[in-house]
């Protein structure tokens, strides 16, 4: 009753990604998020790129939520 319906042809072989190959994508993805986090908490007042009330507006529920100040 051990018996599997599939026929046993071994393990298939897995091949590991290198850091190499990895690290561009890190990166990029690291860069994004910490603009991100940059429009969503710090994006107002003396430090703001973008002038007008434009981008605080857009992402208001956000900074909330994560726990940023904004009144």
């Amino acid at each position: 009753m051990a018996q599997s319906a599939a026929p046993a042809t071994g393990a298939p072989a897995v091949t590991p990604i290198s850091l190499k190959a990895i690290a561009p994508w890190a990166a990029f993805f690291g860069i994004l998020m910490l603009v991100l986090l940059y429009f969503v908490g710090a994006e107002q007042g003396a430090t703001a790129l973008i002038s007008g009330e434009g981008v605080h507006e857009w992402v208001h529920d956000g900074r909330h939520l994560l726990g940023f100040p904004c009144h």
